[in-house]
């Protein structure tokens, strides 16, 4: 069958602007936010997109209630480090990510100390997207950043899932796992979500600053000792401290709202494919595992579809999201979506008529500034003329530098939102 697409590149890139401009807060906040209360309203928030969340507020603030409203209106937010945005009101502070540093352990003591003092009369809205828990490095008391800094490499390397990792840093953490929301009583606090963790638990993105945290340090050091992390004594002694703690006590009014999430960006993108006479399937929004391995299912399930048309027939687009997990045994330029292509590419072959991208919807693949990278037919051929050995690039978890090579890098710059991995895998015939 001839596929209708005139080019699969642009098509596949396509969709994946699609999955995250569905998913930008100019698209999803604005109908969340609340009207102005009383007293103030004071903004809280982190993660990669409470920059242009900020400014989204701000600006539906101003058009909708005006300016005596927005000069009622203050905050601070915290965002990765090259993400600020020039906003009138609510301050904007930056922090590292993936790896926690100084400046966000500054940002968090301000961050709570905003919310200390509030009266039944303010309002706090908080805005919390994915990785907020690097953002607010807040530790504990008795720990110290280093601690937290030395066990984050160790769990992001260890091929731990993201609800695992952030169980240990809601339980070593001064701000997170509702200990934000409990220092704005008795304020109420109103919570929008942009969901970048598997399922949307809201107390898994962020880790949860202003959410009920069903977990506990027993779980915590159940973790631990699951990947054999050698985590320092007092990290191991404030766990054992805190297996009899009792729950954080939230403000009773205290309200939590997905706003938008993986599932979001895909039946977008699943929209922009039945425009083009491509017919999508979403294999699952919540799509977890090592991401070599994930990419080999993938790399089945495209095989199948070329070979017997199902479970569905060509031309056809195969779309999941979530947040799959790479064990580091190299030290090469990584990425999960990179490393589960590759490991898709590796699988499939040079087989006709497939064609795949893989990319993360913040425009930032592991710790370059790449969203992902595109698979073609003839990827191997072509890196084979180029002197390139891409099992080898797989097994020192080198997938950025080999889709480099290839000029096959997607490079989008941040993109304002998060919600996790985006997958597409086109099958023409």
């Amino acid at each position: 069958m001839t596929s209708p697409i005139p080019s699969p590149r642009p098509f596949l890139e396509s969709l994946f602007h699609a999955a995250v401009e569905a998913a930008l807060p100019e698209q999803c906040l604005p109908p969340h936010l609340p009207d102005p209360g009383p007293g103030r309203t004071v903004v809280l928030g982190a993660g990669k997109a409470a920059a242009r969340m900020a400014s989204v507020l701000e600006q539906h603030w101003l058009e909708r209630h005006g300016a005596e409203a927005l000069a009622r209106l203050e905050g601070l937010v915290v965002t990765r480090h090259g993400q600020a945005l020039p906003i009138r009101r609510i301050e904007v502070l930056e922090a590292a990510h993936p790896v926690p540093d100084a400046a966000g352990e500054r940002a968090a003591r301000r961050l709570l100390a905003l919310a200390e003092g509030l009266t039944a009369d303010d309002r706090v809205i908080a805005l919390i997207s994915g990785g907020g828990s690097s953002l607010l490095p807040l530790p504990a008391p008795g720990l110290s950043l280093e601690d937290k800094q030395t066990l984050g490499r160790a769990l992001l390397r260890s091929g731990a899932t993201i609800g695992e990792i952030n169980t240990v840093r809601r339980h070593l953490s001064a701000i997170k796992g509702g200990r934000l929301a409990a220092a704005c009583a008795p304020a109420p606090v109103r919570t929008l979500l942009l969901s970048d963790v598997p399922g949307d638990a809201p107390h898994d993105i962020a880790s949860g600053p202003t959410v009920a945290d069903p977990t506990t340090a027993a779980d915590a050091l159940a973790i631990l000792r699951r990947y054999a992390i050698d985590a320092p004594g007092r990290v191991i002694a404030h766990l054992e401290k805190q297996r009899d703690a009792p729950g954080i006590t939230l403000p009773d009014d205290n309200e939590v709202r997905l706003i938008a999430s993986g599932q979001t960006a895909l039946e977008a993108a699943a929209e922009v494919a039945r425009a083009a006479g491509v017919a999508p399937m979403i294999l699952g929004d919540g799509l977890e595992g090592e991401a070599r391995e994930l990419g080999r299912v993938l790399a089945g399930i495209a095989a199948q579809v070329h070979r017997h048309g199902q479970p569905l027939a060509p031309p056809c687009v195969l779309l999941s999201g979530g947040e799959t997990t790479v064990t580091v045994r190299g030290d090469g330029v990584g990425g999960r979506n990179v490393e589960g292509l590759l490991g898709f590419g590796l699988a499939l072959g040079p087989l006709a008529g497939v064609h795949a991208l893989f990319a993360d919807t913040d425009g930032v693949d592991g710790g370059a500034e790449i969203a992902g990278a595109l698979w073609t037919p003839d990827s191997l051929t072509r890196a084979a003329t180029l002197g390139l050995d891409a099992r080898a690039a797989l097994d020192g978890n080198d997938a950025h530098s080999f889709f480099q090579a290839l000029g096959d890098s997607l490079i989008s710059g941040p993109t304002g939102t998060n919600v996790n991995d985006f997958r597409a895998v086109l099958i023409t015939g």
